[in-house]
């Protein structure tokens, strides 16, 4: 009895020196990372001449969704440090992928993301195109709803921006950008209209941005009554656009017709107040004026509203010549149905009589 416990006690032991030297090697695996990568200046240079900093400290994963990893749980290539060969970028796949058991989000997103225009640009061996961690940060990633994270709404115009300087230039003062500078929730970002993880190019019929999905994609918004009301804009815009030959011919599959960011621009839409924007009243003659559209626009094409609903009197005389021909239609089609009526009674009749003799 007396030598059972005797062993009881050397396993459990046994067992607690175990943890601790576990525990420990954690500890000066983590010590022996921050002998280098602990140091403010501690640098590297990248392939495409750009210099990352790699100054890491035992409090950088701090706050982050990946709080409770240590270096080696993602740099599991790493199996001694120092480390005589440099490592590999981190693998997200590792632990991001549908069915893991790590406890990251169950999702697909890194599979969409190799079918994206990005994901394409690595696979084709473009070393400046963008990895997760790229967009999401290195060891500070915060969820998308935190303000502080890197692709929040309110900065992930700017993550995006890295890579495309001119594009984030013009955007930053259109009325989106400023919108967004202002902190005005519905104010569309980088995201809302290209996607997150599926960005297509905007030649993919597969992209949110193609050509016959640009109304839709605007229309997100800016058919909602409830949106547009809370800063004085119209909201018929999108439904006059629809009943238009631009928007029929679209809505029929027209790569070519008109739509929102012909008129509007792209990136740099503004006001129509504003002297730079596309559809000011000096400006529309060159924005309708376009080769593709109506080359040799004069200033008539400025005259006017453009966003017209027949239906409403402000709409002027074509409200009138609508409701005019509305009407003509109406009674033509009465008269015909009343004269129908009287040939068929007249024939009955006839026929009635010529049997009756």
């Amino acid at each position: 009895m007396r030598k059972s416990l005797m062993t009881a006690a050397v396993l459990l032991g046994v067992a607690l020196l175990a943890a601790f030297a576990s525990d420990g090697q954690a500890l000066i695996s983590l010590e022996k990372c921050t002998l280098c990568h602990g140091k403010p200046e501690f640098r590297k240079l990248l392939v495409n001449g750009a210099i990352r900093d790699v100054f890491v400290t035992g409090d950088s994963l701090k706050g982050s969704v990946h709080e409770k990893k240590v270096c080696t749980d993602c740099h599991f290539d790493v199996s001694e440090i120092p480390h005589r060969e440099r490592p590999k970028r981190v693998t997200c796949t590792h632990c991001h992928f549908k069915g893991n058991k790590e406890g990251a989000p169950q999702s697909d997103n890194v599979l969409a993301y190799f079918e994206s225009a990005h994901g394409k640009a690595i696979a084709a061996g473009n070393v400046k195109a963008p990895l997760c961690q790229d967009c999401h940060g290195d060891h500070q990633i915060l969820k998308v709803k935190n303000a502080g994270s890197k692709v929040s709404r309110g900065k992930v115009a700017e993550t995006c921006g890295r890579c495309h300087m001119e594009i984030y230039a013009r955007f930053k003062t259109s009325i989106h950008g400023v919108a967004l500078e202002k902190g005005i929730p519905e104010a569309p970002s980088c995201t809302g209209c290209h996607g997150e993880h599926r960005i297509y190019a905007h030649t993919d019929p597969k992209s949110t941005v193609y050509p016959t999905k640009v109304s839709e994609q605007c229309s997100k918004c800016h058919a909602s009554v409830a949106i547009m009301s809370k800063y004085g804009i119209e909201a018929e815009q999108v439904a006059t656009y629809k009943e238009s030959f631009h928007g029929v011919a679209n809505q029929f599959g027209s790569r070519t017709v008109a739509n929102c960011s012909s008129c509007h621009g792209v990136h740099d839409i503004r006001p129509p107040e504003d002297p730079l924007s596309m559809v000011n009243a000096r400006n529309i003659p060159a924005t309708c004026g376009k080769a593709s559209c109506h080359p040799g626009a004069t200033a008539n094409f400025a005259v006017g509203k453009i966003h017209v609903d027949p239906k409403k009197k402000e709409a002027g005389i074509i409200y009138w010549t609508a409701t005019f021909f509305k009407y003509l239609t109406i009674g033509t089609m009465l008269a015909l149905i009343v004269h129908i009526f009287l040939d068929m009674y007249g024939r009955t009749r006839r026929l009635r009589g010529e049997q009756g003799r």
